[in-house]
């Protein structure tokens, strides 16, 4: 499967039309739970994400968690320009719908794709709708275990009201992993498949 269709390079620079796409197995505890996917393309300065996570919790052979995410958002530049999400979190759901009015000024979600986000202190949560105020800062270099290979990376920590979420980006730039703390002190990470 192709991970990633197009550098992130690639798709920040230029005016042509431009795909690119991450696939990510989600983990608790390291234990498969689903996956989270990304499809991002560009046209010219308008950018569309669209982003689907699908995780099941599983306990003594029946379902005791089940998480659905489905997002589209919409970029002009690298401002946030229109928001649609609908997520199921274990049996409550919710809804989100943001036009450029309410986005005042350059918005940015939790675009981890985008390496200005290493730049914000402030990041829109496509669940909620509802603003963060965050730090972002460098860890430092690492290594993460990409389709079995063990790959050299260098690590961010978002830190907000929420746990701190790491997020991991190849020697090229692209983004390759996340970590992060969930409820119960367990440890939620993305890997490209």
């Amino acid at each position: 499967m192709k991970a990633i269709a197009l550098s992130l390079i690639g798709v920040l620079g230029g005016c042509a039309a431009h795909a690119a796409e991450w696939n990510f197995r989600a983990l608790l505890d390291d234990r498969p739970i689903g996956t989270h996917r990304f499809s991002l393309s560009t046209q010219g300065d308008e950018r569309t994400l669209r982003s689907e996570a699908s995780f099941a919790v599983r306990f003594l052979g029946f379902t005791a968690y089940r998480y659905h995410h489905t997002a589209t958002e919409h970029w002009r530049g690298d401002c946030l320009n229109e928001l649609d999400a609908a997520t199921d979190d274990g049996g409550k759901a919710s809804k989100v719908h943001l036009a450029a009015d309410a986005l005042k000024g350059c918005a940015m979600s939790f675009a981890y794709w985008n390496p200005l986000i290493q730049t914000q202190t402030r990041l829109l949560n496509a669940q909620t709708g509802q603003f963060e105020s965050v730090q972002v800062s460098r860890i430092g270099p690492g290594t993460l275990d990409v389709r079995g290979t063990p790959t050299p990376a260098m690590r961010w920590r978002i830190t907000g009201p929420a746990n701190p979420i790491d997020v991991w980006y190849s020697a090229q730039g692209d983004w390759i992993g996340l970590d992060s703390t969930v409820t119960g002190g367990r440890r939620l990470s993305y890997r490209i498949e």
